[in-house]
């Protein structure tokens, strides 16, 4: 009797940059229809139509809206710290972050408070609900976190902050005060409330300067 040789696994395709363009379009709608509505009031079938993709197109990335929804989480976390990359970077000195402070108030008050946080405002829907999506928002906020972290480092190490300073409470603390003071700028549609809670955090950061 022969023998049956056994079918070779094949490692999957990688996507072609038709396909990749496709996706992206896919997921780019996706998380602007997000942003603007909430993932509740955004159905499968206004995406589609925003992407101008089909069914099958979507379906084919995409195994069911949760998946898609993790991939704008993820797409988020990335304009986020590509948005803060560059005043976070200069963030190793009271005066670096008293920049960074002001450029969060001018990006609010361009938007006139409307729309909030990309990271926070997905945390809202999705922390309860999916652990998953849950995972990748806390990494989103971990790596916002980190940038400030580095700099508060810095400058302990530099003697710009007490010794007793702790960097990694303060960069919480700080992107706490950021969440909250965006919140209810979305909700007043004022900048007032996130100058108020940036201020209070930058406040006790310059009672620890060294």
């Amino acid at each position: 009797m022969r023998r049956q040789k056994k079918a070779q696994l094949r490692e999957p395709l990688p996507p072609t940059a038709r396909g990749a363009a496709t996706r992206g379009r896919i997921v780019e709608a996706a998380a602007d229809l997000v942003y603007r509505r909430g993932a509740s009031a955004t159905s499968l079938e206004d995406i589609m139509e925003a992407s101008a993709t089909s069914k099958s197109q979507l379906y084919h990335y995409f195994a069911d809206k949760d998946a898609l929804m993790r991939a704008v989480i993820e797409l988020q976390t990335r304009r986020v710290m590509g948005v803060q990359a560059a005043h976070l970077d200069t963030v190793d000195s009271l005066a670096g972050l008293w920049r960074w402070r002001d450029a969060m108030v001018t990006i609010n008050k361009a938007a006139r408070g409307v729309g909030g946080c990309p990271l926070g405002s997905l945390a809202s829907e999705f922390s309860d609900r999916s652990e998953s999506a849950r995972a990748l928002l806390a990494h989103g906020f971990e790596l916002w976190e980190s940038q400030l972290r580095r700099g508060f480092g810095a400058m302990r190490d530099s003697g710009k902050l007490k010794p007793e300073a702790n960097p990694a409470e303060l960069a919480t603390a700080v992107i706490a005060a950021l969440q909250g003071g965006l919140l209810l700028a979305q909700t007043t549609r004022s900048s007032r409330p996130l100058e108020l809670a940036l201020d209070m955090a930058i406040g006790h950061i310059a009672r620890l300067s060294g």
